[in-house]
């Protein structure tokens, strides 16, 4: 029943991808090129509407059962309220942002979705006590605006979610955990066909409705999947996201860095500094679902080894991503460090 409700998904969201794409232009939820956008014409956006109808329908063909379903399902409500207010009438960022954490206390309150505690490498549980409802729902908000912040190519939070949502799905099979794999499944398949409209070249974005839905389910979706469960685990689904995550993370960091507001959007995310570096923006956007598909690889060895063999990973995922950033010019052009250290290392053995 599983791979049927996939297919037909799939082909629901190719269907309705291309009535959405004229009801867009119908209601104003266009977005018009500028100095920050890499397209130069104006584009219908509201395309997440297709993923998320998409998506309803599979829910109503497969039934999936779970204490938290009710709450996810109005918490996502109140997101693609929030995307397609924001597509037609571009909400304020306060707004959005309220909008957000209330979708998150639905999903933590009455779902009951929380993390607790997490049991630590060497023995013992670390408990979170008053900071589990915090903790739970900046990670709702936080992954839900870090795949926001990345849709900026086509097809690019399409792809990088659908790459999450694969290897979250495989390890919700290995984990025994039918309602992640579920719905990680239809959410897959309703992404996928959207994403042949919104490959490059683009006919369609998702917007924010789009892009924030997906973020928000992704965020539900890792959690309960890892959810008061060893230290080695907890971090898996950051690893599943690495891109996103990363890049939000060094958005700050290089806003702090070179002191500018935390608000104030630029043109040095991973995919601006790629296509200055001269890759096309094809090119770009496959880059980074390779890059997202070695993260997804490494979460799945990550839970396969031991302790020490996954503190050794994950330093060295940590190595890897501060050498691309470095690289890349990700901060700015002179934020350096670790290479300076390389350099000097090398100098010092001729």
């Amino acid at each position: 029943m599983l791979y049927l409700t996939f297919l037909l998904c799939f082909l629901c969201s190719i269907l309705i991808t291309p009535i959405v794409k004229k009801l867009a232009f119908k209601v104003g939820a266009t977005d018009n090129p500028n100095q920050r956008k890499v397209h130069l014409k104006i584009m219908p956006r509201l395309g997440g509407l297709a993923i998320y109808v998409s998506f309803i329908l599979g829910l109503l063909l497969m039934h999936p059962d779970s204490q938290y379903h009710a709450a996810i399902v109005v918490g996502s409500v109140i997101i693609l309220a929030a995307g397609i207010l924001d597509d037609i009438y571009e909400l304020s960022a306060k707004i959005k942002f309220l909008l957000q954490i209330s979708a998150a206390l639905i999903v933590v309150y009455w779902g009951g979705v929380h993390v607790d505690f997490i049991n630590l490498p060497f023995g013992g549980n670390l408990y979170f006590g008053a900071m589990s409802v915090p903790i739970t729902v900046i990670w709702i908000v936080g992954v839900t605006n870090a795949i926001n912040l990345i849709d900026g190519l086509d097809g690019l939070a399409a792809g990088v979610s659908s790459i999450a949502l694969i290897t979250i799905s495989a390890m919700a099979i290995v984990m025994g955990d039918p309602y992640v794999m579920t719905m990680g499944a239809i959410l897959l398949a309703s992404t996928l066909g959207f994403l042949i409209f919104n490959f490059h070249p683009a006919k369609i974005f998702m917007g924010d409705t789009g892009a924030l839905f997906l973020g928000y389910m992704i965020a539900v979706l890792s959690l309960l999947g890892f959810k008061n469960v060893a230290f080695i685990s907890f971090v898996v689904p950051v690893i599943i996201l690495g891109v996103p995550i990363s890049d939000t993370f060094f958005a700050i960091v290089r806003r702090l860095y070179n002191k500018n507001p935390l608000s104030a959007p630029d043109k040095s995310h991973l995919h601006h500094c790629l296509l200055k570096l001269g890759f096309t923006h094809r090119q770009t956007v496959l880059l980074i679902y390779a890059m997202s598909a070695m993260f997804g690889l490494a979460a799945v060895i990550f839970t396969m080894t031991t302790v020490w063999g996954s503190i050794l990973m994950l330093i060295i995922i940590l190595l890897a991503i501060e050498l691309i950033v470095e690289s890349i010019g990700l901060i700015n052009a002179n934020y350096k460090p670790l290479l300076k250290i390389v350099q000097v290392l090398a100098r010092n053995r001729q």
